[in-house]
């Protein structure tokens, strides 16, 4: 059963307050359409390196270049990027899935369990970036700003490493998908 986006509005909206679980089930999959580059955000050093996968992962401004990051605070990952005051971010490429499971969770890998199967170079933020990434973007936290279940991170760009002879890799209705037809261009940026 398909519904309106004034449907889906109205479902959403209609609590003030908390929102219900069917409309928690509801924005969920609203937000299945959206399709996202997959990236795996690394932090820390040492034994108190970890990371996660995200999709919540946009430019903030050029200048100076920044980055937004979206984290769920309740992620064993969270303490973590406020200690260590930097992060990187990995954009996949198309080859890079099972890396993509690994911080997400997937198989049980935690911490620095979730970098085993990968090769890694230090970044000037003491994070790691993924060697054959499409793109490795580190950058230093600049701010938290908390709110709901999430904190929004605003990281200053350090560096950036971007391979171009790969497809990335994508999140759209709850898999990993591969961009089809690359010739076919509708507009030029």
């Amino acid at each position: 059963m398909s519904m309106s986006v004034v449907e889906l509005r109205s479902k959403i909206m209609e609590a003030a307050s908390e929102p219900t679980a069917e409309q928690v089930a509801v924005f969920k999959t609203a937000m299945r359409h959206l399709a996202g580059a997959v990236a795996v955000i690394t932090t820390g050093d040492g034994e108190e390196r970890t990371g996660f996968t995200a999709t919540s992962v946009s430019s903030f401004s050029m200048e100076p270049p920044t980055l937004i990051v979206c984290l769920n605070r309740g992620s064993s990952s969270w303490p973590i990027v406020q200690n260590h005051g930097g992060f990187c971010v990995n954009l996949l490429s198309h080859d890079q899935s099972h890396v993509a499971d690994r911080f997400a969770g997937r198989g049980g890998a935690k911490g620095t369990g979730r970098y085993e199967g990968a090769s890694w170079q230090k970044q000037p933020s003491g994070s790691l970036g993924l060697s054959g990434a499409l793109v490795t973007i580190d950058c230093t936290l600049e701010e938290t700003i908390e709110r709901h279940s999430h904190a929004i991170l605003l990281g200053r760009v350090n560096a950036v490493t971007a391979r171009g002879d790969a497809e990335p890799l994508l999140y759209w209705h709850g898999a990993y998908r591969l961009l089809s037809n690359l010739d076919r261009v509708l507009t030029q940026a």
